[in-house]
């Protein structure tokens, strides 16, 4: 008999507790995230999904509990390290949050002024902003500005920024949210793509079920500041727990 091989995570949150006054947001909250995987954080409004990714790119700390990245531990980090860490993590904002003032080229160079140095990135600003915008399939659009683009389009613009760097991670903090069912899909079946294009390994935070249905390989339900359940969703769907059967009814 062999023994099983240890797989560490690509991300890791242990124990993990945020806490507002008397409001106890996170009360332990455990994650791992593997190498290639999509991984999908399911919650209703104020469970605490957004606090949860807030504390892991280090926009807001956490009260206690560990947040590894790569095996490193960003809460004992310095500036300097914990900057060049972000790099291998890129971020799709809910709502997209391009800079308005700024063109789709500019939006997208953004990154690239920050940290292409530091990463000792070869290629021109334009090779990467071209690369980043043909695989959301949006070339055309380099340089319209934000308010010319429609929803899907500021996504799309979104995600290639998020890719530009080329990260280990991809963050996507509820990407179908005001979206129309045909474009949400188009979004959903991208992140496929990219996910198989670059192998990376994807945190996905959603209350989208049908988005949960389509990409996840793994689903993390967070109830009342833990990770309550967690399984495939033929696993979680065939559940009989009432919370969980309230969260995924029709």
């Amino acid at each position: 008999m062999t023994d099983a091989i240890d797989i560490k995570p690509i991300l890791e949150l242990r124990a993990l507790i945020k806490s507002f006054g008397d409001n106890h947001v996170l009360k332990g909250f455990n994650l791992q995230l593997f190498e290639g995987e999509n991984l999908v954080v399911m919650g209703k409004s104020g469970s605490g999904k957004s606090v949860m990714i807030k504390c892991l790119v280090g926009l807001m700390e956490a009260d206690e509990g560990v947040i590894r990245i790569k095996g490193q531990d960003i809460t004992i980090l310095g500036q300097v390290e914990l900057d060049i860490l972000r790099t291998e993590i890129g971020f799709l904002f809910q709502g997209s949050a391009l800079y308005d003032s700024m063109t789709v080229r500019e939006n997208l160079e953004f990154p690239l002024r920050r940290h292409k140095t530091k990463l000792k990135i070869t290629e021109s600003n334009e090779e990467l902003v071209l690369e980043a915008l043909e695989n959301v399939g949006l070339a055309d659009a380099i340089d319209l500005m934000p308010a010319e683009l429609s929803g899907g389009m500021k996504r799309r613009v979104a995600l290639a920024r998020a890719l530009i760097l080329k990260p280990a991670i991809i963050l996507y903090d509820e990407p179908t949210t005001g979206l129309d069912p045909i474009t949400s899909k188009e979004i959903i079946n991208l992140m496929r793509t990219i996910q198989k294009k670059y192998k990376t390994s994807s945190l996905i935070i959603t209350h989208d079920v049908d988005c949960a249905r389509v990409i996840a390989d793994r689903i993390i339900l967070l109830v009342d500041g833990i990770n309550y359940i967690e399984g495939t969703y033929q696993k979680l769907i065939q559940s009989e727990d009432p919370k969980v059967k309230a969260f995924f009814k029709t």
